[in-house]
């Protein structure tokens, strides 16, 4: 096998293409002035989220926020709650810098990077009270489906970042990867679902409705949440 063959061969299964996207100037600015405060550099050093945040406050990640809208919402509105949000996509971490400090406010946190791989190297186990995936890529021809980030490996992962007790929310408008997260999580022993084997939640109360929500809804698309709490 050529080195190069060999390197493709050992490359890790990707959940996202990283798309180019141009910054606003808003966006520009808030990285370039903002970053030190609100970013957090990726490093292969365990964090300290009690120093950051500078309380022990319970924490909430964010995977592949997009945005920002529906994370900066409920930092604003849970002011006794810390928020770390990892996306890849530079505008949507601009734009919730942005957000943030037109807020004012000092419990939120971003991470520019793969979030496997800070799971992995950054963020200690048993340190995360929530854990939320919403609108992850549906990756929705069958022959993508591998590069659907909720796997059997990414959800053990994901339970053991979380402390006893702590929730695993999920939201897709794609049918057939919601059946595929249900079917993933009912097989995992570590969890169980708050609503039941196999059933969904309703959002309302659980996390604020995004504006890429409300157009497919507007569209008649659905919209499918589940919650799963670690087990004890």
């Amino acid at each position: 096998m050529s080195e190069e063959n060999r390197e493709e061969h050992h490359r890790p299964i990707r959940s996202f293409v990283l798309r180019t996207g141009r910054l606003t100037i808003a966006q520009q600015k808030a990285l370039d002035e903002h970053w030190q405060k609100y970013g957090i550099d990726f490093g292969n050093e365990p964090l300290d989220l009690a120093a950051i945040f500078g309380n022990r406050n319970p924490v909430t990640l964010e995977i592949g926020f997009g945005n920002g809208e529906s994370l900066l919402e409920q930092a604003i509105s849970n002011p006794d709650r810390n928020f770390l949000g990892i996306e890849v996509h530079t505008p949507g971490v601009g734009h919730l810098i942005y957000g943030a400090q037109q807020a004012g406010i000092d419990n939120l946190r971003v991470i520019r990077h793969d979030a496997v791989e800070v799971l992995n190297k950054q963020l200690p186990e048993n340190s995360l009270n929530r854990v939320q995936l919403f609108f992850p890529d549906p990756w929705h021809k069958k022959r993508h489906h591998k590069r659907r980030i909720l796997q059997d490996d990414f959800v053990e992962n994901i339970r053991k970042h979380l402390q006893i007790g702590g929730q695993f929310h999920m939201a897709t408008d794609w049918e057939n990867y919601a059946e595929h997260m249900l079917e993933t999580m009912d097989q995992h022993s570590g969890f169980f679902n708050i609503a039941g084997e196999a059933r969904f939640v309703s959002a309302q109360g659980l996390r604020p409705e995004t504006k890429f929500e409300r157009r497919g809804l507007k569209l008649g698309h659905g919209v499918w949440d589940m919650v799963y709490e670690k087990k004890g």
